[in-house]
């Protein structure tokens, strides 16, 4: 027979004065059951993350916390982009909180950077505009990347030259062809996100674009395309006609 909290002392009897179990503990195991059963593509977004902060925060109710966070980024994507300080700014979301977000967010990255770098970048490019959304989409700062490749187009490096501020981020066209150099890179594709969401390139963006080329061609380095990410989705140059 069970107590109350339906907890029994050690000689079988009923324990009366138990504490009863938390009102969240049931919950966390139907939602268990529901993921296990349903699978986890089936979830929604905000019980997503609170099947996730379960192992972060293991005592404490975090629906409220899972919807806090969609709420103050807007999208799952956007709560995972954010930086460890932008997240410690919701209450509720300490230092381990941020850390273990954040390494989710690291392992997604590395997992759609390795489906770039397996084969030739031109031939898996819906695989190259899933990494740079997951990448830049969700930047607070303008950043400037370059993907350097060798002669097979394969992925020989994918690094950050330059941060900005909300809206540029100054590029050296000597610095990347120096870069380019370095690596013995045959080829480049240009990366950087627009914080604002709208991917559309700017008559700056369309300048830099030209320099980069033609310090580039002077070398023999092609350049493939520039792609300018935004939470609106990815422009990209070659596409639009503009180089």
């Amino acid at each position: 027979m069970r107590g109350l909290a339906g907890i029994e002392d050690a000689s079988g009897a009923p324990d009366l004065f138990a504490a009863p179990a938390p009102h969240f503990a049931g919950h966390r195991e139907r939602l268990r059951r529901r993921a296990v059963a349903g699978g986890l593509a089936a979830l929604p977004d905000y019980e997503l993350l609170e099947l996730f902060l379960f192992r972060s925060i293991p005592k404490k109710d975090v629906k409220p916390l899972a919807k806090q966070l969609l709420a103050r980024f807007g999208s799952l994507g956007a709560v995972l982009g954010a930086t460890a300080a932008e997240l410690r700014t919701v209450p509720g979301v300490g230092e381990s909180v941020a850390l273990d977000l954040k390494l989710l967010h690291e392992a997604t990255l590395r997992t759609a950077k390795e489906q770039v770098g397996r084969r030739p970048v031109i031939s898996s490019w819906s695989a190259l505009l899933a990494y740079v959304k997951t990448a830049l989409a969700h930047e607070s700062r303008e950043q400037f990347r370059v993907l350097f490749l060798d002669k097979k187009n394969q992925l020989l490096a994918d690094e950050v030259m330059n941060h900005g501020t909300v809206d540029h981020a100054p590029v050296y066209p000597r610095e990347v062809v120096r870069r380019a150099l370095e690596l013995s890179a045959s080829a480049l594709i240009l990366v950087h996100n627009h914080p604002s969401g709208d991917p559309t390139p700017s008559s700056a963006d369309v300048d830099m674009t030209r320099q980069v080329v033609d310090a580039a061609r002077a070398l023999r380095i092609a350049v493939h395309d520039h792609l300018v990410v935004g939470r609106d989705g990815v422009a990209s140059f070659k596409a639009l006609g503009l180089m």
